[in-house]
């Protein structure tokens, strides 16, 4: 069976309309998904909540850093989007991560 140029062309188009799909879904839901995957972990609007994995990485960032947590590190980063949602910037940067992690899924699959 021979393609002609019209058969790629066309399929060229249906993958790429695919990817860009992809790309739209993945940053949308990234944004999404961030403010509940951050309440799992363990950053909430009320604070780090105890035990979680959150605990765990402010307790390493304090050792770390003599007894505090240092502002504008991760995981005083990640307690400000925990308590207060994500900044646009954040918004920005979690839209494009996931964006781009899904349209490089779409054209590996």
């Amino acid at each position: 069976m021979t393609l002609s140029h019209s058969d790629l062309t066309t399929k060229d188009n249906k993958m790429g309309l695919l990817t860009l799909a992809a790309v739209i879904g993945g940053g949308a839901g990234a944004v999404v998904a961030a403010p509940v995957v951050l309440g799992v972990v363990g950053f909430t609007s009320v604070g780090i909540a105890a035990g979680s994995v959150a605990s765990q990485m402010m307790a390493a960032a304090a050792v770390a850093n003599g007894g505090g947590v240092a502002a504008g590190s991760l995981v005083a980063a990640l307690q400000a989007a925990g308590a207060a949602g994500l900044s646009g910037a954040a918004t920005a940067a979690v839209a494009g991560t996931g964006g781009t992690l899904a349209g490089l899924a779409a054209l590996i699959i």
